[in-house]
């Protein structure tokens, strides 16, 4: 069963999807961020923030139909 969700790759991040309409990316059912961001090619240090429906999300979270993801990269500055 696929299932779709709403992505948003965010600053460095972008460089790993050459779609940018990612309002229906498509997933095997019972995915996991981990296994999004292996999908993607995006190292997992590379993704520092996901957030999940607007909430913090760990690698070995679900993914569901629906769901709304954000990967942000590292961050420096000071």
């Amino acid at each position: 069963m696929k299932i779709h969700i709403q992505l948003k790759l965010y600053a460095t991040l972008r460089k790993f999807v050459t779609d940018d309409d990612l309002d229906r990316f498509e997933l095997d059912g019972g995915s996991t961020v981990r296994g999004l961001l292996e999908n993607l090619g995006i190292p997992v240090a590379e993704a520092k923030l996901v957030f999940v429906n607007g909430k913090k999300a760990s690698p070995a979270e679900v993914l569901n139909h629906g769901d709304r993801v954000g990967i942000f990269p590292p961050v420096g500055g000071g």
